[in-house]
């Protein structure tokens, strides 16, 4: 599989004139093919009363301000939207962006991040267990392809969802649908992949790790009878702008374990010129892009 090279510019201690900028200019340059944001509403590093924008008004924005990237959020929280509202809010930004939304989506928090937690509960959003956050999941990857896809009004009665007449009005130009890009690493998640993803997204980490995650996605791939191939490997590593080659080293690595979605994240503040660096140092010595 051809490798695609991207970044993320996580939408928190920054102003909008900065991701901006870095998003233009990776527009410009073809090398890197996919920008992502990702979707919390307060800080999870550096200054706790930071800013941080929303991330799905950001992703729509970012979209009418590019032509060529693929975009999407590294994922979107399932805790924090109802599923058919959040179909209808990714429609539009399909829209706004001409098709080019990957859908990311996945349970959300992990529940001993003190940092991550806080949010729910200053914004007045109940933070249910593991086991309801998985669950949940599976349901609204239903539900929200149900909305994309189907042409009549239909309900839903499920264990963790009541629709009446529900009913997706535009469709994404994307058809059938937006790929769907499910992250996480755990296993109940990883079941809910193999049933619903295009892409599997693990957040970097060891590679051994991401490796043996992978091979028990391949597992539950065969337990339901779905070709393993059919789902993309993602996963996120993290720039050094002081050291470059480590970064060129655990993308290598990566791409050598079948990981061919390739997802660099950017601390800020961002360098001037930060896009073109990433495709200069980090993408184009592996030897299968255009700069």
């Amino acid at each position: 599989m051809t490798p695609r090279f991207g970044i993320m510019t996580a939408p928190t201690q920054v102003g909008y004139d900065d991701v901006l900028r870095v998003w233009r200019e990776a527009d410009e340059i073809p090398a890197i093919e996919h920008a992502w944001l990702y979707d919390h509403l307060m800080p999870i590093g550096g200054d706790p009363d930071g800013p941080t924008f929303e991330g799905w008004t950001l992703l729509t924005a970012l979209a009418a301000q590019t032509v060529r990237l693929r975009l999407g959020l590294l994922v979107t929280s399932n805790r924090l939207r109802p599923p058919a509202m959040l179909a209808k809010i990714a429609t539009t930004t399909d829209i706004v962006s001409r098709g080019r939304l990957d859908f990311g989506i996945g349970v959300g928090s992990r529940p001993g991040h003190p940092l991550a937690r806080r949010e729910y509960a200053a914004h007045g959003i109940a933070f249910h267990d593991t086991a309801h956050a998985v669950g949940s999941l599976a349901e609204a990857c239903t539900i929200i392809r149900r909305l994309w896809t189907e042409e009549q009004p239909f309900d839903v009665d499920g264990e963790y969802y009541q629709l009446t007449g529900a009913f997706g009005n535009p469709k994404p130009v994307q058809r059938p649908h937006p790929p769907i890009m499910i992250g996480g690493r755990s296993a109940a998640t990883l079941r809910v992949v193999a049933e619903h993803a295009d892409l599997w997204n693990i957040p970097g980490g060891d590679i051994a790790d991401a490796i043996g995650r992978s091979a028990l996605l391949d597992r539950y791939c065969a337990e339901i009878g779905r070709d393993p191939a059919t789902i993309t490997r993602s996963i996120v590593l993290q720039a050094s702008y002081e050291d470059p080659a480590a970064t060129r080293d655990a993308i290598g690595e990566a791409l050598g374990a079948g990981f061919a979605h390739i997802i660099v994240g950017l601390a800020a503040p961002y360098p001037v010129g930060v896009a073109r660096w990433v495709a200069d140092e980090l993408f184009a010595p592996q030897g299968s892009v255009t700069p």
